[in-house]
């Protein structure tokens, strides 16, 4: 705003633009209000302008905000708008599918008429007609498979900011675990869907959760720059209660961190909702960035952590002493991720590449997978020896271990790729960064998407999935993480299973 030279009075006039003059006052002015005995008492003109100024910013933003939500409210409308469109494409697809297959009888018949009518003017349009129709069909065999029914059964909510991992406990008690950016790592009941345990040991984001294959251990990775070792022993009693209607009054778990001698550091407390452990067992230090990602090797003696100062870590898990540091991307760690039965670990990386690590010589060895051109965010070992990648560059990809060269099945995606995840009857399930979760089979055949109807579904980005345990004999057998701070439990079923 214009104002008159330093010291000089208004005359209270406005310029030929419409622009009123504001009075700048001097340093001694402002110090003759200073060095007076009573409050500071500034000129009636000089608050007024200030507060005249604020006033009308604070409008101004008012109305920013305004239109931003507006917008935002008209862009989800579309966005749903789209959806639908699309559906309705698929169904209309389906449909035309058994119209192609009823003329194609009829299709031999005219035949020579087509030849014909080739010569004159309107074979242009037959052959656009033709190649519509051959297109048609390549769209349609992409759907006519969907062999998998998904049904949304149970969502887990209480995390006060995303939720960035989801993991399923290995066999025995029903439990998820959820690592999320409020700093906190919860464990819910499977069928009750209420927190039973939250643990608050971790000074940064958790972003990274898995159980240990066979004892009441967690390992979480956080931005604390630190991976932790905790109790999660979880009663029966206390999955009962939790999954009644009435309140939990938690006066039977107060001792429970002294079970089965694991608890020997962590305190556990219960403040009349989920209990609360604080204390780790194991604290595994020695990177100095972001932990973003943690696994137990298989029968749970060591774990490895990835993180954001381009190494991947091997520790003890007894002593919590570091073994090995694993040295080679040439960009931040993405994930990492370790073979249920062998000692082999893979690590992703932003370098657009993962990194096959063998243990099982006293020598390790290493191997380089290539074939992403963005971030490679996630990596998945298959019950055989294949591995599943994700990428920010919209595909997933299905290699053989033994083979790095190419990959055995690519799959082309709408959106970048977050943390996927292989069920034991080799079912990729694929989260997005569009809110959408997909399911394809390891040779790259789509068999269904999870539905987005009435509202049951994701406001953000997915960012994890795991697949339950089918000796635990919960109804939901996937989980979906989403940064809307929601995790929701889907019920995946194939209609072959279904018959048998």
């Amino acid at each position: 705003m214009p104002q008159d030279a330093l010291g000089s009075k208004s005359s209270g006039k406005k310029r030929a633009g419409g622009v009123p003059r504001v009075r700048s006052h001097t340093d001694a002015e402002l110090q003759y209000y200073r060095d007076q005995d009573h409050d500071i008492i500034l000129p009636a003109s000089f608050s007024t302008c200030h507060f005249g100024t604020r006033a009308r910013l604070h409008d101004l933003f008012l109305h920013i905000e305004k239109e931003f939500e507006a917008l935002y409210t008209e862009n989800l409308a579309l966005q749903e708008k789209v959806e639908n469109l699309t559906e309705r494409l698929e169904r209309e697809s389906m449909i035309g599918e058994r119209t192609i297959g009823n003329d194609e009888n009829d299709a031999a018949s005219t035949k020579g008429v087509l030849k014909n009518k080739l010569s004159g003017p309107s074979s242009q349009k037959v052959k656009a007609a033709n190649k519509l129709r051959v297109q048609t069909s390549k769209i349609v065999s992409s759907f006519k498979n969907d062999s998998v029914s998904c049904r949304m059964v149970r969502e887990y909510v209480g995390h006060r900011d995303g939720v960035w991992d989801v993991a399923v406990s290995r066999g025995g008690t029903p439990v998820i675990a959820t690592a999320s950016a409020d700093q906190t790592a919860c464990i819910w009941g499977i069928d009750g869907g209420r927190n039973l345990l939250q643990y608050t040991g971790h000074s940064g984001s958790v972003n990274s959760v898995k159980f240990h294959p066979s004892q009441d251990l967690i390992l979480s990775a956080s931005g604390d720059h630190s991976a932790h070792i905790w109790q999660a022993a979880i009663t029966p009693d206390q999955l009962r209660v939790h999954s009644s209607e009435d309140e939990v009054d938690g006066s039977d778990r107060e001792d429970e961190d002294d079970g089965g001698g694991i608890g020997g550091g962590g305190r556990l407390s219960d403040g009349g909702g989920a209990a609360s452990l604080r204390t780790p067992l194991r604290e595994l230090t020695g990177h100095t960035s972001v932990v973003i990602a943690a696994d137990w090797l298989p029968g749970g003696d060591q774990a490895i952590t990835a993180a954001w100062d381009r190494t991947a870590n091997l520790y003890d898990a007894h002593t919590g002493e570091l073994l090995s540091q694993l040295i080679g991307h040439d960009q931040e760690l993405t994930h990492c991720c370790s073979h249920p039965m062998q000692r082999l670990v893979v690590t992703a990386s932003k370098d657009t590449t993962f990194r096959l690590w063998d243990f099982r010589e006293p020598i390790h060895s290493v191997s380089v997978f290539q074939g992403h051109t963005e971030s490679v965010t996630s990596v998945s070992f298959t019950r055989e020896d294949k591995v599943v990648s994700g990428s920010d560059d919209r595909s997933v990809k299905v290699w053989d271990v033994k083979n790095m060269r190419s990959p055995l099945a690519t799959i082309r995606l709408d959106s970048p790729v977050n943390r996927l995840a292989v069920s034991s009857t080799n079912v990729i399930a694929i989260p997005h960064d569009n809110r959408h979760v997909r399911l394809y089979d390891l040779s790259g055949n789509r068999l269904a998407r999870l539905p987005r109807s009435n509202r049951q579904c994701h406001r953000r980005m997915v960012c994890s999935v795991a697949w339950g345990d089918d000796s635990l004999g919960a109804r939901c057998n996937l989980f979906t993480a989403g940064f809307d701070r929601v995790v929701y439990g889907w019920n995946i079923n194939s209609f072959k299973e279904g018959k048998d």
